[in-house]
């Protein structure tokens, strides 16, 4: 199988590939049950394209030609030395393409894209968490929320 990857920072220069729509439409079909409303992810999108000041990051995306196998967004927090420096939003790979290898490559090459430490938050019963396990990440904290109505 012959993937490429492609990494997008904005989509204000050349035309990307991909569509924020493509790319927000892949993801919300591919994440199943752990995915966001697509208007949340068209807002990641956003960011890390830097629609707005202080707003950063990038998507890589993985496809054979101009069909999207895999997506990975980090969201830059600019808040370095006390959080880390990225936040791992999205990934997803293509549910006829999962075990190929292709979210161990989308996530080795987003860290090595990355400047500074990444985080993540994961589902406890997410099958990706053994991944992101494999690959180095571990769950130093334990997360609380306060959900205000």
């Amino acid at each position: 199988m012959n993937i490429t990857y492609t990494k997008i920072d904005n989509d204000n220069g050349d035309a990307p590939l991909f569509s924020r729509e493509e790319i927000a439409g892949f993801l919300y079909e591919h994440l199943g049950q752990y995915r966001d409303q697509k208007k949340a992810i068209l807002k990641c999108i956003g960011y890390a394209y830097g629609d707005k000041p202080g707003q950063n990051g990038f998507i890589l995306v993985a496809h054979q030609d101009l069909n999207i196998s895999g997506v990975v967004i980090i969201n830059q927090t600019n808040m370095g030395d006390y959080i880390p420096e990225n936040i791992l939003v999205y990934i997803a790979v293509d549910e006829n393409k999962r075990g190929m290898g292709i979210g161990k490559e989308l996530m080795k090459r987003a860290i090595k894209l990355s400047d500074g430490d990444i985080a993540l938050h994961v589902e406890p019963d997410n099958p990706a968490r053994y991944l992101y396990e494999k690959i180095g990440f571990s769950s130093k904290y334990l997360e609380m929320r306060l959900k205000k109505q």
